[in-house]
């Protein structure tokens, strides 16, 4: 009979609820989150039966590719949706993975979207090359903090271009500040490179993927742009509307009614936020 799974994710313990047909808990149990737990978890399935576990960070995913390959059915809930878990009034893992289950088996959970293991390996890289930049930017705010700090201005269109970084390397700071100045240099040298290192796996990427290329026949699409969307929208038809894909990006403004008065806000930000933060 096939069995419906809640599996509450947590970063060291998992807890499991196993749900047949008629509701009732068959077994109910907290198992590692590492190899051997998992193991444990899938000796109890068989490919006839439905696992739901929720989005949090990357400690699903070795659940989820173990589960995947055992051919096991696996529905990943979206935690924001999957409000009756949050607003609980006692929150505990055995209760998730009860309530988790039972939304399976009524067929009540919003379901996330998972692309397969290769879009899944190309999305993580460029995320990453998105993390690089994002530090990059951090470590270029604080050199402009220190050149303010002494009041020079650089005359070049980019200071962090080759000559702009030459005539950085000349500035006359106190002994401390000189120190730090020089830290964030290197660093700043570092990620360049890193991010060389990285564009360069982008571009085998997309040389292999026919989708990628054709986005890159877009006026203002570029190939990082194009991998980005192809790796985070999956396949388009999975939006009914123009306007599920706008909000699922989170550029949708947000709205006050009451009675007759609308009002609208900013954008909620809300959804997918790397569309909104920008690509760097």
């Amino acid at each position: 009979m096939t069995k419906c799974v809640g599996v509450d994710i947590g970063k060291a313990k998992c807890r499991a609820a196993l749900m047949n047909q008629d509701g009732d808990i068959e077994k109910e149990f907290f198992f590692e989150n590492n190899t051997n737990g998992i193991q444990y978890l899938t000796s109890l399935l068989t490919s006839d039966d439905k696992v739901v576990m929720e989005s949090t960070a990357n400690l699903w995913l070795n659940l989820y590719e173990t589960l995947e390959s055992k051919h096991v059915k696996v529905v990943f809930a979206n935690p924001m949706q999957t409000k009756v878990i949050a607003y609980s009034k006692i929150k505990t893992d055995k209760i998730d993975a009860k309530i988790l289950a039972h939304l399976l088996r009524s067929d009540l959970v919003a379901e996330s979207y998972v692309p397969p293991k290769q879009m899944r390996e190309i999305r993580a890289l460029i995320r990453h090359r998105l993390s690089l930049t994002k530090m990059r930017t951090m470590i270029k705010n604080k050199i402009h903090a220190l050149i303010d700090k002494y009041g020079y201005h650089c005359e070049f269109s980019d200071m962090f271009g080759a000559s702009g970084l030459k005539w950085l390397k000349t500035l006359e700071l106190g002994k401390l500040d000189l120190l730090i100045f020089e830290n964030h240099l290197v660093l700043i040298e570092a990620i360049n490179l890193q991010i060389e290192i990285t564009d360069k796996a982008i571009l085998e990427c997309v040389c292999e993927d026919g989708d990628v290329r054709l986005l890159l026949s877009l006026s203002g699409v570029d190939v990082r742009t194009a991998l980005l969307l192809k790796s985070e929208f999956g396949p388009i038809g999975r939006f009914e509307t123009y306007k599920w894909l706008v909000s699922w990006v989170g550029l949708v403004p947000r709205v006050y009614q009451s009675g007759n008065i609308l009002r609208y806000g900013g954008i909620t930000h809300e959804g997918f936020g790397y569309f909104v933060v920008g690509y760097g």
